[in-house]
């Protein structure tokens, strides 16, 4: 297999990923215009492994990130690797194995651990219907599941191939999902590894300053309804636009700031998609 990582701003994690990742395993780094990229070339040079550095000029979002490091690897599976997370001895193995147990299966998760080790399991989203939705309940074996998580997205090189790879048109958020999606319709279902396990720092990556979380926010806001009208979730889409806009109305936010940026930031993306997608 091939591992993808996207990194911005990330050295500070980005060693503890490469240092868990087997010496003969080559690795993409795809860097998306951070500011310590200088830093990121020492590291890049330290690590025992095939090892590529690919430099975007500017920050292209994460689905484009992954799709420039999937582009030229030619190994039967890639796994999409956040830089904030660390594999444990037997995790690639275990996800080959689970491969070979479902042939029919086109995307995996492993097990993700939060940083206190509990299990992390995306269960459900917007983009699929409830009765598809995971119950609460911990995950002890092979599941199929409604969607992936990109914090590790482990999938068959063919079938990303196949739907096109990540959307080029969602910087972030909802890309994981919107992938889960089109590969679960057209290329195999996807499965839960409980046994291949990965531990996840979380957020790590970009930064908290009040300018990072106003630019994320507004692209949750802009995915969240991108992708619900790429799929012809019109309810959705006014339901999502109702339930932020009565949030940001609400008087929690008009007494916090915190809120007020976050719940503002939102709701400007959506309103910015509604347009762009005409309404």
């Amino acid at each position: 297999m091939t591992i993808v990582t996207v990194a911005y701003n990330s050295t500070e994690v980005l060693p503890d990923m490469l240092a868990s990742v087997p010496p003969a395993t080559p690795v993409v780094i795809v860097d998306n215009a951070s500011e310590d990229r200088a830093e990121v070339h020492r590291v890049v040079a330290a690590r025992r492994g095939p090892t590529r550095l690919v430099e975007n000029a500017r920050n292209l979002g994460f689905g484009s990130a992954c799709n420039r490091g999937a582009d030229g690897a030619d190994t039967e599976f890639l796994l999409f690797l956040n830089p904030d997370t660390a594999l444990c001895s037997d995790t690639l193995q275990q996800l080959v194995d689970a491969a070979e147990r479902h042939p029919d299966a086109a995307g995996f998760n492993p097990r993700i651990l939060d940083g206190e080790g509990r299990a992390v399991v995306k269960r459900r989203s917007d983009l699929v219907d409830r009765a598809e939705w995971l119950p609460k309940r911990e995950l002890t074996g092979d599941t199929v599941v409604p969607v992936l998580s990109g914090a590790a997205l482990f999938v068959r090189r063919a079938a990303f191939e196949a739907i096109g790879g990540f959307d080029p048109a969602i910087f972030l958020f909802f890309e994981d999902d919107d992938l889960s999606l089109r590969l679960s319709r057209s290329q195999g279902r996807l499965v839960y590894v409980a046994d291949a396990a990965v531990h996840h720092a979380g957020g790590a990556s970009s930064g908290g300053s009040v300018t990072s979380e106003r630019i994320k926010n507004w692209h949750w806001g802009y995915s969240q309804i991108y992708t619900a009208r790429k799929h012809g979730l019109r309810a959705n889409c006014a339901a999502a636009v109702l339930k932020t806009a009565l949030r940001t109305l609400s008087p929690a936010t008009i007494v916090s700031a915190r809120r007020r940026r976050k719940y503002s930031a939102r709701f400007a993306g959506m309103i910015a998609a509604l347009r762009q997608t005409g309404g």
